[in-house]
């Protein structure tokens, strides 16, 4: 019988509740040597390196420290990173990618594709939400004696049929486009980055951003923040989108430029929703707090209690994928980690 690989994990036990489904994480234990922190107190950098000797895989999560050099010499076998979380901007530096990372071919895991099925579902209930306007009616309904209020279009283009753009196909953008496909939606995505196969592939049209708002009935944003994602949604793009359309951010405020979106909101031509802002949060005497067509929740999203088990599966996954030499589900692209999320 093959000797069991050692992991390092750094998550504490609150996290471990959240992202392993009951009887999930004990499988871990079984099929690795594992080192845990059985505790809920953050290790350190330092923790971790003097923790990880002879390690094959290293696990994190939330609020796990940075990956420093003194982790790489310790671990000269190590294999994987398998962050059981979103982003790993946190985590690895580009000199640690450049220095370690890169040269040793470790493989750097994310769960953001985990994540993503909640922002996906979030974002389609938010495009219903928004174009169907229940915040509206349910506070008019509380606030005043009248039942039905005129801001109310009975013919509206709601989602069934309608055409929907989506900014960037990210991992949660490819769920959004999975999720719309009951309600026959043409749907056209806008990313530098997706080719014509793969669009082909997912039966979805490749615009350029400019036309994917001008033929929209609805956009929902899945762009990463980026120096070139910097108010990539401005005047030109807001004043193309169609009276009555709806515009949904799960992304990042920076995105979006928010003085052109103040203006376009203001001026009711569109009904918007934002679970992201910039600033975030939004300050109290923010204008866009006035704004009754314009929903605004607190960066929730990404949040879910059954999305949240996929995490701990897809990390396990991931460990049993690279020890066995297979290609990784979740990987990431660390030959171009300055243009992802």
């Amino acid at each position: 019988m093959s000797e069991k690989k050692r992991v390092l994990y750094v998550c504490t036990e609150s996290h471990t509740e959240r992202v392993f489904a009951p009887g999930k994480y004990e499988e871990m234990l079984g099929l690795f040597d594992v080192t845990a922190n059985n505790g809920d107190a953050t290790w350190s950098s330092e923790d971790v390196a003097e923790r990880a000797q002879g390690m094959d895989a290293i696990i994190t999560g939330w609020g796990a420290p940075k990956m420093i050099p003194e982790i790489f010499e310790a671990a000269p076998d190590l294999q994987i990173i398998a962050h059981s979380a979103g982003s790993v901007h946190g985590l690895i530096s580009d000199e640690i990618a450049r220095d370690y990372i890169l040269p040793r071919d470790i493989t750097v895991f994310s769960a953001n594709g985990a994540i993503a099925a909640n922002v996906a579902e979030s974002a389609v209930g938010m495009l219903l939400m928004t174009m169907r306007h229940w915040v509206h009616f349910s506070n008019f309904i509380h606030e005043t004696p009248h039942w039905r209020s005129s801001f109310y279009d009975f013919n509206g283009k709601f989602l069934l049929g309608s055409t929907v753009g989506i900014v960037s196909a990210s991992k949660v953008g490819r769920w959004v486009i999975r999720l719309l496909q009951p309600w026959q939606c043409e749907i056209l995505v806008y990313d530098p980055y997706l080719s014509d196969e793969d669009a082909a592939e997912m039966g979805v049209e490749k615009v350029e951003l400019n036309e994917l708002f001008q033929r929209s009935d609805h956009v929902t944003v899945h762009a990463p923040r980026l120096p070139s994602t910097e108010n990539m949604i401005g005047v030109e793009q807001l004043s193309l989108l169609r009276d009555g359309a709806t515009l949904v951010n799960t992304s990042r405020g920076s995105v979006i430029d928010h003085e052109a979106l103040f203006r376009h909101a203001q001026a009711r031509r569109i009904h918007v929703c934002l679970d992201v802002t910039a600033p975030e949060p939004l300050e109290p005497a923010s204008r866009f707090r006035q704004l009754d067509n314009v929903i605004i929740t607190p960066h929730v999203s990404g949040s879910g209690y059954y999305g949240y088990f996929l995490i701990g599966e897809m990390t396990v996954q991931a460990l049993l994928d690279r020890f066995a030499g297979k290609p990784v589900d979740g990987a990431v692209p660390m030959d171009r980690f300055d243009t992802i999320a």
